[in-house]
């Protein structure tokens, strides 16, 4: 395996030194699977529901689980038992290649300092504490907290770990040409121009501090009101920026957590928040991280001379593993194609300018300027991109006519009294919408300030074109609503289809804002 590790740094991929690897028995994968393969994570009854399903699963079709990996300091992998030794090595260079995405991709850069499993010892012994003194109410805490564990503000994480708001403008100047000028005195542009010129020329002349002193007191006397109102902009900004997200508003604003006897449900709620953004980019980036994974083992195991005897056993795994499904969706396929999709382009140059204002198809087909930037542009992918932005970038007619792609759709067969599967578009932005749709893609849900209070908690979904499941907003309110003792009130967006489905006619869909209220224990609904 340390030569593994050499092989693979030769290559360019880029690890921590120390890792961790065991060999398990099937069971123990069974086992540790419901917990993500964190050892150490919490215990919850619904983790040993998922042991006994496996378990069942296992004694009517018995299975062979290769390998798996976890994100943590250091990186710690599991192998089965029944593996052969060839087997082994080639699978420590895929897990080698999640080890490598893992630790350079922007999107996990909130762990990269994190002892994970450390620290999910840490909560277990926590939780195992408070069971003892508030028993079977701990895991009420857990269940209504985890119905809220996909709204965690990870992309607000994300984006304040390398900015520190050193390069915006003051905020009394940004309140006045973005917002006071624009949308409240709605000024020509040419007096907006003129202003910008004038606090410009005033700086210039006099220095930063005395003349914005200078430049505002001008202000107040032709805009009386403009003090006043950036106060309240400021109050509002400052309401807003509180509002992380929907848990942590939850944690830090609940007048039934602010009780003295219910102030520990304060630290499941964290536990649950922390656990929910360390596994979000995982979740992100299913497809990119398994090709990454899938190319790495592909090319250091064929280079690898302990392949000698083993190359039609390791040609039939690696085709079961990375082979495209006609029917759903196989992440390893999906993402090891676009891989070497890209870097075909990036080698044959067609990923820079020249290229893409070329208008002419037999240009565009015969184009090669040989730039080998194919390398560079893989390891660009593998710091910089998710799921979504590698196949909404790169998921072109090219690449679904070169793979023989398609959707399937679905459909009776009157005459048999059975489902059949057809080929429903081979068009490439058909295909993309496929990818997207089929992405992990949590509801953004926001606790509203203004309209909350200590009886209320009111909450609004930005609608962006799909409704939330309707069978689970009764239970996730209802958890909201303990956690916050009192009412809680969800404003979203329904589409109803507007004509009969019997008529033949293309549907007709609308959109309606509707209100949900849970109030002891009972959900209503309003239109709006």
């Amino acid at each position: 395996m340390e030569e593994c590790k050499e092989r693979a740094e030769d290559m360019g991929l880029r690890f921590e030194s120390e890792t961790l690897e065991y060999v398990v028995t099937n069971r123990e994968f069974l086992e540790l699977s419901p917990k993500v393969m964190i050892p150490t994570l919490y215990d919850y009854w619904v983790n040993d529901v998922e042991v006994l399903k496996e378990n069942a699963k296992y004694k009517l079709q018995p299975s062979n689980p290769y390998e798996t990996v976890i994100n943590s300091r250091p990186a710690i992998s599991f192998y089965n038992d029944n593996n052969p030794d060839w087997l082994n090595i080639m699978i420590f260079y895929h897990v080698l290649g999640h080890i490598d995405f893992f630790q350079n991709n922007r999107l996990f850069e909130h762990t990269w300092k994190d002892d994970f499993v450390g620290q999910a010892l840490a909560d277990k012994r926590l939780i195992n504490q408070l069971r003892s003194r508030h028993g079977r109410w701990v895991d009420y805490a857990i269940e209504f907290s985890r119905n809220m564990d996909n709204i965690t503000g990870y992309f607000d994480t994300i984006a304040k770990i390398n900015y520190d708001g050193s390069k915006d403008p003051a905020p009394k100047i940004e309140y006045y040409f973005s917002t006071f000028l624009q949308d409240i005195e709605k000024v020509s542009q040419h007096d907006f121009f003129m202003e910008i010129e004038r606090y410009n020329a005033l700086i210039e002349g006099v220095g930063e501090n005395v003349g914005e002193s200078v430049f505002f007191g001008e202000i107040r006397k032709k805009y009386p009101e403009f003090e006043a109102m950036f106060e309240k902009y400021v109050n509002k900004q400052k309401s807003q920026n509180e509002v992380v997200d929907l848990m942590t508003f939850v944690r830090d604003h609940s007048p039934f957590l602010r009780k003295e006897e219910n102030k520990w449900m304060k630290e499941i709620m964290t536990i649950i928040r922390n656990t929910g953004i360390y596994f979000e980019p995982q979740r992100r980036t299913k497809i990119i991280n398994e090709g990454w994974a899938s190319y790495w083992h592909d090319r250091l195991f064929r280079a690898d001379e302990r392949i000698k005897g083993h190359e039609i056993a390791y040609a039939k795994i690696n085709a079961m593993v990375t082979s495209i499904n006609p029917v759903g969706l196989n992440p390893y396929a999906i993402g090891l194609r676009l891989l070497e999709h890209v870097i075909d382009l990036a080698n044959k140059g067609k990923l820079e300018y020249n290229f893409q204002k070329l208008m002419d198809i037999e240009g565009r087909k015969n184009f090669d300027n040989q730039s080998n930037k194919g390398n560079e542009a893989l390891f660009a992918l593998r710091t910089h991109f998710s799921d979504f932005t590698l196949i909404n970038t790169f998921t072109s007619q090219d690449f679904v006519d070169e793979h023989n792609l398609f959707v399937v759709g679905k459909r009776v067969n009157q005459e048999r009294k059975t489902y059949e599967y057809y080929v429903k578009s081979r068009k490439g932005e058909d295909y993309k919408k496929m990818l997207i749709d089929s992405l992990y893609h949590p509801p953004v849900i926001r606790p509203i300030p203004d309209k909350s209070s200590d009886e209320n908690l009111y909450l609004e979904h930005e609608f962006e074109g799909k409704q939330l499941i309707q069978d689970f907003i009764p239970n996730t309110m209802l958890g909201i609503s303990y956690m916050w003792g009192g009412q809680v009130q969800l404003k979203t967006t329904e589409i109803h289809r507007r004509n009969p489905e019997a008529n033949g006619e293309p549907p007709v869909f609308e959109y309606r804002p509707v209100l949900y209220t849970m109030k002891g224990k009972q959900v209503s609904k309003k239109n709006l």
